[in-house]
Order: C-alpha cells, then sequence, then structure tokens
C-alpha cells in the first residue's frame, strides 16, 4: 500500500507542477526550476520516506516491546528466574503464539502467549494507521512544495545521495559488527585458555569434560596442526591454480584466435559453477583411491584422506577464479602498449613479460589474493578428502584439517555455548582474519614496489 502511494504521489506531484507552472515570456518552456518528474519524485519521498522510517523501526522494536510487556503479566516467580531461564521461557512463549496458543499443558504459559497474540494484533492495527496517516500527511505537506520555485531536482539528488549513503554504511558496519563480535568471543575465549597455548601449542584435542566426573576430555587447544594444515593444502592447490589459471589467462587473451576463446574461456569458467560438495565426492571416491593406489605402487604409504587429494582438486576448483579474473585484466591493458613494444622490435613472449604483465600486475594479485582466499576458506573438500584428523605434518600423503573445517566442527554439537570447545572457534576466526589482512598489506606492497605505471 505504501509503494502504491508513493507511485500515486509521483503522478500527483508531476501534474500539479504542469499545472502552476507559467510560460515564459521570453520564449519557449515554461519557469519550472526542474523538470516535472522531479516534483513527482520529491513528492512520493514526501509520502514515502517519513512513513517507510517508521514502519521499519516500528517492525524492529515491536517484537522486544511486546516481549517485555508479555514478562510484566507472568507471575513474580516467573519474572525472578535467572537469565537464561527466562530466554528459555520467552522462546516457549513465543513458539505457542506461533501455533496459535494451541496445544499449551501450563495455562500460566498458555495464558502468556494469547496475551502476547493480543499486544501484537494491536500492534500490527497500531503500526498499520500510524503508517499510512504519516503518508498522507506528508503527500498534503509536500504539495505545498510543487511550486515553480523549488528547486526539486536538488533535493530528491540530496535525498538519492543520503540514500546510497547509508547502503554504503551498511557493509562497513556489517565489517565492524563482524569483526567486533568476533573480536569479544575470542577475548573470552582467551581469558581461559592463554595465548601462547593457542597460538604455540602442537596438540589440537578440543574436547572438554562437561562433568566434573566425566573422563575423555582434554581440553587441549593448540592450533599449530591446524595452521599447517591450512598452509599446506592451500600451498597445494595454489601451486595447481595459479601456474594453470595465469597460463590459461595468458594463453586465451594473447594468443588463442576469438573462435578457440568462444569455447576455451565458458569451457573453464564451468568449473566455478560445479558445487564444492561434488568436487569433495570427486576427490574422495576417485582421486583418493588413486593417489592411495599410486603411491603403493611405489612403495610409498598414503593415507586414505590425504591432503594431497584435497588440494589437487581444490587447485583444479579455483583455476576459474584465477584465469578469467587475470584474462580480464590482461585484456584491459593499451593495445597502444603493446603496439609501441613491437615498434621498438620486441617479440610477443618480451611483449608479454616486459609489458603486459608489469602493467597488469594489480589485477593479477588480486586474483591470486581471491584464489587464496578461496583455498583457505573451502570447507567441504577438505572434510570430504582429507578428513578431520589435526595431525602436526608437512607431509602431503597423511590426512590432515584446516582452520575452517575445525570451526565448523566445533560450532556443531549439543555443547554450551559459552564453553571454550564453542568459544575457540571464534578464536580460530579471529587469527584466520589476521592472517588475511597480513596477507593483504603484504600484497599491496608487492604491487606499489613492481607495478609499472603509464599515463
Amino acid at each position: 500500500t505504501l509503494l502504491a502511494l508513493a507511485a500515486f504521489s509521483y503522478f500527483i506531484g508531476r501534474k500539479r507542477s504542469l499545472a502552476v507552472a507559467t510560460r515564459n515570456p521570453r520564449g519557449g518552456g515554461n519557469n519550472l526550476h526542474s523538470l516535472p518528474a522531479y516534483y513527482g519524485y520529491l513528492l512520493a519521498v514526501w509520502a514515502s520516506l517519513p512513513a517507510l522510517a517508521i514502519l521499519l523501526l516500528w517492525t524492529v522494536a515491536a517484537t522486544p516491546i511486546i516481549t517485555q510487556m508479555t514478562l510484566t503479566h507472568l507471575p513474580p516467580e516467573l519474572q525472578n528466574q535467572s537469565s537464561d531461564q527466562l530466554s528459555l521461557i520467552i522462546n516457549q512463549i513465543h513458539s505457542l503464539a506461533a501455533n496459535g496458543a494451541q496445544g499449551a499443558s501450563d495455562p500460566v504459559m498458555k495464558t502468556a502467549a494469547e496475551e502476547y497474540l493480543k499486544l501484537q494484533s494491536i500492534s500490527n492495527i497500531a503500526k498499520t494507521i500510524l503508517v499510512m496517516s504519516l503518508a498522507v500527511i506528508g503527500a498534503i505537506v509536500g504539495m505545498r512544495f510543487i511550486k515553480p520555485a523549488t528547486r526539486a531536482r536538488n533535493q530528491v539528488e540530496k535525498v538519492l545521495q543520503y540514500v546510497m549513503i547509508a547502503c554504503a554504511s551498511i557493509a562497513i558496519l556489517t565489517t565492524v559488527g563482524i569483526v567486533l563480535s568476533v573480536l569479544f568471543e575470542s577475548v573470552r575465549f582467551f581469558g581461559t585458555i592463554p595465548l601462547t597455548d593457542f597460538l604455540f601449542g602442537t596438540h589440537w584435542s578440543p574436547q572438554t569434560a562437561l562433568r566434573a566426573d566425566q573422563v575423555g576430555g582434554s581440553g587441549s587447544f593448540g592450533a599449530i596442526p591446524l595452521f599447517v594444515g591450512t598452509l599446506l593444502i592451500s600451498c597445494i592447490a595454489l601451486g595447481i591454480a595459479v601456474p594453470l589459471g595465469l597460463m590459461s589467462a595468458i594463453y586465451l587473451s594473447e594468443y588463442a584466435t576469438p573462435k578457440i576463446r568462444a569455447y576455451v574461456k565458458p569451457a573453464l569458467e564451468i568449473l566455478a559453477g560445479i558445487p564444492t560438495v561434488v568436487y569433495g565426492f570427486f576427490a574422495a571416491l576417485t582421486v583418493a583411491p588413486f593417489i592411495r593406489s599410486l603411491g603403493e605402487s611405489m612403495g610409498l604409504n598414503v593415507a586414505s584422506e590425504s591432503a594431497l587429494a584435497a588440494g589437487l582438486v581444490m587447485g583444479v576448483m579455483i583455476i576459474p577464479f584465477m584465469s578469467s579474473l587475470s584474462d580480464d585484466v590482461i585484456n584491459a591493458v593499451p593495445q597502444s602498449m603493446r603496439d609501441g613494444s613491437y615498434g621498438m622490435g620486441a617479440t610477443k613472449s618480451e611483449t608479454i613479460k616486459q609489458v603486459v604483465l608489469p602493467a597488469a600486475l594489480p589485477g593479477i594479485v588480486g586474483a591470486f589474493l581471491l584464489a587464496a582466499s578461496r583455498a583457505i576458506g573451502e570447507t567441504m573438500i577438505v572434510v570430504m578428502a582429507a578428513g578431520l584428523s589435526a595431525n602436526l605434518t608437512f607431509n602431503p600423503l597423511e590426512a590432515v584439517t584446516t582452520v575452517t573445517v575445525q570451526i565448523v566442527t566445533l560450532l556443531t554439537g549439543d555443547q554450551e555455548f559459552d564453553s571454550a570447545k564453542t568459544l575457540a572457534a571464534f578464536a580460530l576466526g579471529l587469527t584466520l582474519f589476521v592472517v588475511t589482512l597480513i596477507l593483504n598489506i603484504i600484497a599491496l606492497h608487492i604491487v606499489r614496489k613492481y607495478r609499472e605505471q603509464y599515463e
């Protein structure tokens, strides 16, 4: 309804601007400052923006307020419960309210759910009346600004500028929120486990005892095996993807005919559309057994789940990231630079090495970082092909695990959220974030040092 009212306001504002306009006696046209469409946009903004702001604010704040008002109707003994018990009661009320307050065995909870539904109904009616009233009032107020002297275009563009600033701020605030949430939970973890034990420990066994008399939970949080496993698999994957991807990009952009490029480039990019679980299935059932049989024929002891199998398949998976981006940045190098190199007597290979690749270096480094982040963040292939064993080894023929796999493992199960086992996932995430940040800083330094700049 609000969108329909905004559209209607647009047509009314446009029509109104034409009605109040007067012909310019010195020549053609009229005395409107802006085009009639901008007056329509201005009236639509007045009709929709305040009402939309109230709608969003009410929608966000309604549930907590209604929940708090519902809790005040509970018996005192339920209101004085601990925060965990009170959260459980709130979840029960919400669940009963979602089912229409049906099937409740406890009359107190049923009454609370009915009260919640009643307040929710009142809130929805009040929200609708308020939002529609604000929209109508905004349209009426906006009609006063439909005058020839009103700078409608400037006002509309200013509103659009604020909207774009808000959209950009959402991305920034989301990043800040993610970093702070991971940081706060990591601080809680390091309050239990020393930072030195986490960063330099060589034994990873996060199983902790749920009870004082329980055995079998060592609670060792040395993350070195996870870092080594992540580095090992990522290096194998990048060792496959970077040379193949970069050479493919050079061939497609510099040597391939348009006909060959039309077939080869889409064929390479198809690899990016294959689900990772399919790659993991292929690695577990085809690549890993092949590597094991090949190793046994050579007298090597190869595990059924190995870092080599996961790294090889992961490398094939991230080839499109390297090749496609590198191909785009190589094609973006101006042809005049190639022609100038040829005019100086350089061969095609010399032009590629001395002119094209230095000019495309920032984009190639960006493609490498994207491929590296894709390799570091991959989970499914590692789970299916490399296993979950946190072994401290540099041997690619043995089973290893990675940081991302352990984050998924730690956040599943019935462990309490404030336990060291669960909080370790946030510490791993924070460490991965810091390592990625350091890699980006190093890459920027390399780009600034070796980049060729041209006018």
